[in-house]
Parts: structure tokens; C-alpha cells; sequence
């Protein structure tokens, strides 16, 4: 079947997400065959790589034959048992795993199924941990501006990227926001400490004045992603955390995103040297195969929940919790990362590119290029296009997959967020289609760039 008869039932059938679908009647949606490595392949056998691993999910490539084997295994064992009044197996694997990861300081793992429902869950377990301990006035939240956290109604009262917010905002909580450590807002003269101990000052102000009633902070470590891959210095999460604690605050720390080696160690707030209080993990648990989230909590909030009374319990539940399936699949994820030094090789991958991309660097219209974290293995690139055409996201996705790329621009924002199993051919066409995706949309002679072929 041609890529044209999917593409027609496609647009009959299927409400696209983050898409007004009017606009597939000219642009139209590429319909994938099958995923191997980096690649994703259409019905008539063109390729593209996958340079953001599908929505920041696949962080092995598609179709990792270890994982694929422990999801096999498993399916011949459990599929899928309620996790209200039963357990199995890989659940508690997983959970002990996860923990030991962060030293026992996260030592109980609550699940869900997505990145939203994770920070529904957080939000809720901070709510209901002042209720439980005697302090039910403390119920707002804080987060930073240009936050993203999902898009469900809990969710969105502590987003702030107006696109998601706007239209549902009569049905969103109000939250209190304070400004973001982000490094493209540092001033001529600050650094990226200097703008993260601006941002700490801020932070600080507002606890002082409304720590009462204030259940909880919640922030995306080092990096916020649908703000444009804004990045920041450790020092921001230092702080933070020394504020939540002076001022009997929750710390939630958002990973959806960044966990898994995205910033270059296990869990991005390593790299701050700090835990919080709790931890949202979805994305890359499960190497990209199958929907599965968790929120790690410390003993101290847990132990607010242990109670005679039901009403002190957690009240919340999904139909899905610890899927056997998807816990066999996050334990194969935590495997490879166990037999294989993935660290080491993300930080040789990320070298190749960084010298790679200097040319794309001396562009005169690309600005800030960053890559995410301290540690030189962040598996995070993003830079801004000065003086972008109106569309140019769109004309840069199209552009790229003419050269055989998926890129996703958001706004002028370009990023790259491949999987972990790029070769260093792989890289160089990664960094060369885009530069050359690039001068197609903004109309520049190439030329002949070293290191650019």
C-alpha cells in the first residue's frame, strides 16, 4: 500500500495530537512503515533519521532487540494484572532498581502512564501530604515561567506555555510562576550562575512571603524543554532545594524529559549533587516501546500516606498501573544502561558532534547553540535562527525531510534529541542535513564549509 492511501485514511480517521488538522490538506503526514536504529521508514521506502527520538521517547532507536526480548518473555508469563491488591514481579523489580539509583533517597514508586499523569500524580501526593500532616492551608504551587508539565488540568495550572493554557484556562488552578534560571535571559555582562542566582533571589522573595501556603515547587532539571530547550546552571537546583527546605516546601523535580542520561548523568539533578522530595519519570523508561510513567517519593512523604484511615491513603488509580509489559520494558531500558557504559559512549557521540557542528555554529543567523547538562555526554542540542521566516518551523520540517532528517522545530527553537545508538555516520548526517535543511529555508549560498559535506 502507497504512502498516499494511508495518508487519506489517516486524515478520515485520526485526530492528530498538537495539530489543526486543516493544515494536512497541503502539508502532508508521513505515514511510517517500520523503525530501525535510528531511522523511521515509510511505505515506499524512504527514510528519515530520527533526531528526536520520537517525541524524546526512543533513547535506544527503534526496535532494540533487548528490549523487544524482555517484553516477549513477558508476554508469556503476565500481560497485565491490577496492582490494587496484587503485585508481580517486574513492578517490584523495577521499583527497587529505580530506587537504588538514587541511593535509596526515592525509595517508593508509585505508577502511571504518561508524563502528565505523573505530575498529576506529584501535585496530588504534595496536596495530600499537608492535608495529612496538618497543614491543609498549604495548597498552591510554584512553578517557573515558561514551564511545561502536560497538558492535563492539573497539569496545565503549572505549565505556562500559552498555547497549551490559554484556551483552557477557565478550567485550570491558578499557580503562583517565578522566573526561570534560563541562560538566554542572562544579561550582557551575567553568566549562566549569575542569571540561576537571579532567578534563586526571585524564588526566594516569594517563599518568604507565601511559604504558608505553598505545597510545592516543581521545576525540569537543567533543562525546560518546550520552552525552546531553555538551559540552566546546576546552581539554580542547589538553591532551590536549600529554599524548599528552609521554608518547608516539596520539591518535585520534573524528568520526563531529561532523566535517562538525556543531560549527561542517570538523572539530571545528580549533576546539582541534590534529590528531591519527589521525581516524575516517563519518556525513555521504557526505551520508547510502550506508555509507562512513575513518581519516586522520599520515605518522609510515604510514610504521611501509612495510615488506619482509607482517607489518608493515596486516592488515585489508573486501570493500567505497572503494566507487566511496560515494567518489562523500562527493566530492559535499565539493563543497558547497567551493561553497556552509555555515558561514556553519549559523551564520545556528543564530541563527534560538537566538532561537527561547528560550522553550522558560524552560520550568521544561528544563535546560542547549547548542549544540555555539565558533563560534555548531554544528548541535548538547541540553537535559535535570527530573523526566521513566518513558518518557518514547518518550511525547516519539510526542508529536513527532503534531506532525509526529522527535525521539529518549535518557533525559531532548532534541537536535536537523537537516540543513544548513533553512529558517527549517522552523526554527521544529522549535523549536515540540518545545516543544509537550514540554508534551504533561509536562502544563503553553502558554499564549501569545513567539516560540512
Amino acid at each position: 500500500m502507497q504512502n498516499n492511501t494511508w495518508i487519506d485514511r489517516s486524515l478520515k480517521a485520526v485526530w492528530h495530537p498538537c495539530t489543526q488538522m486543516k493544515r494536512h490538506e497541503t502539508f502532508p503526514l508521513i505515514p511510517i512503515a517500520k523503525g530501525e536504529g535510528a531511522w523511521l521508514y515509510d511505505f515506499e521506502g524512504n527514510r528519515y533519521l530520527d533526531s528526536v527520538s520520537s517525541w524524546w521517547v526512543n533513547l535506544f532507536g527503534h526496535g532494540h532487540p533487548h528490549i523487544k526480548t524482555r517484553i516477549k518473555a513477558q508476554l508469556d508469563q503476565l500481560e497485565h494484572v491490577m496492582l490494587a491488591g496484587f503485585t508481580h514481579a517486574p513492578v517490584i523489580e523495577l521499583s527497587e532498581r529505580l530506587s537504588a539509583r538514587t541511593g535509596g533517597t526515592l525509595g517508593h514508586a508509585f505508577y502511571g502512564s504518561d508524563g502528565a499523569s505523573a505530575t498529576e500524580i506529584a501535585l496530588k501526593m504534595s496536596f495530600h501530604y499537608w492535608r495529612n500532616t496538618g497543614k491543609p492551608e498549604k495548597t498552591g504551587f510554584i512553578h517557573l515561567s515558561d514551564s511545561y508539565h502536560g497538558e492535563t488540568i492539573g497539569s496545565l495550572s503549572v505549565t505556562d506555555v500559552a498555547i497549551f493554557k490559554d484556551t483552557y484556562a477557565a478550567l485550570v488552578k491558578p499557580s503562583a510562576e517565578v522566573p526561570s534560571p534560563d541562560t538566554r535571559k542572562a544579561g550582557v555582562h551575567e553568566n549562566a550562575d549569575m542569571q540561576a542566582a537571579k532567578a534563586a533571589a526571585a524564588l526566594e522573595a516569594h517563599l518568604a512571603a507565601h511559604h504558608a501556603t505553598t505545597a510545592a515547587l516543581i521545576v525540569e532539571p537543567l533543562v525546560q524543554g518546550a520552552a525552546g530547550m531553555a538551559m540552566y546552571s546546576p546552581q539554580y537546583l542547589r538553591r532551590a532545594r536549600e529554599l524548599c527546605d528552609q521554608y518547608q516546601v516539596h520539591l518535585i523535580c520534573d524528568e520526563i524529559a531529561v532523566g535517562f542520561g538525556r543531560t549527561g548523568s542517570f538523572f539530571a539533578c545528580e549533576q546539582a549533587g541534590i534529590w528531591p522530595d519527589l521525581i516524575c519519570l516517563s519518556k525513555g523508561i521504557t526505551g520508547g516501546f510502550l506508555p509507562l510513567s512513575v513518581v519516586m517519593c522520599t520515605d518522609s512523604v510515604y510514610q504521611a500516606f501509612y495510615h488506619d484511615e482509607v482517607t489518608k491513603g493515596f486516592l488515585h488509580s489508573h486501570s493500567y498501573t505497572g503494566n507487566p509489559l511496560a515494567c518489562s520494558a523500562a527493566l530492559a531500558t535499565l539493563d543497558l544502561f547497567d551493561q553497556d557504559d552509555v555515558l561514556a559512549r553519549n559523551r564520545a557521540t556528543a564530541d563527534h558532534i560538537n566538532t561537527l557542528a561547528a560550522a553550522l555554529k558560524a552560520l550568521p543567523y544561528v544563535r546560542d547553540f547549547r548542549q544540555a547538562g555539565t558533563t560534555g555526554a548531554g544528548m541535548i542540542w538547541a540553537f535559535e535562527v535570527e530573523d526566521a521566516p513566518i513558518g518557518f518551523a514547518q518550511q525547516l520540517f519539510a526542508a529536513g525531510l527532503k534531506r532525509e532528517l526529522l527535525l521539529r522545530p518549535m518557533g525559531n527553537t532548532v534541537y536535536w534529541m537523537p537516540p543513544y545508538c548513533l553512529s558517527h555516520e549517522e552523526a554527521g548526517h544529522l549535523v549536515s542535513a540540518t545545516f543544509h535543511a537550514l540554508q534551504d529555508v533561509m536562502g544563503q549560498a553553502c558554499g564549501v564549509i569545513s567539516g560540512i559535506t
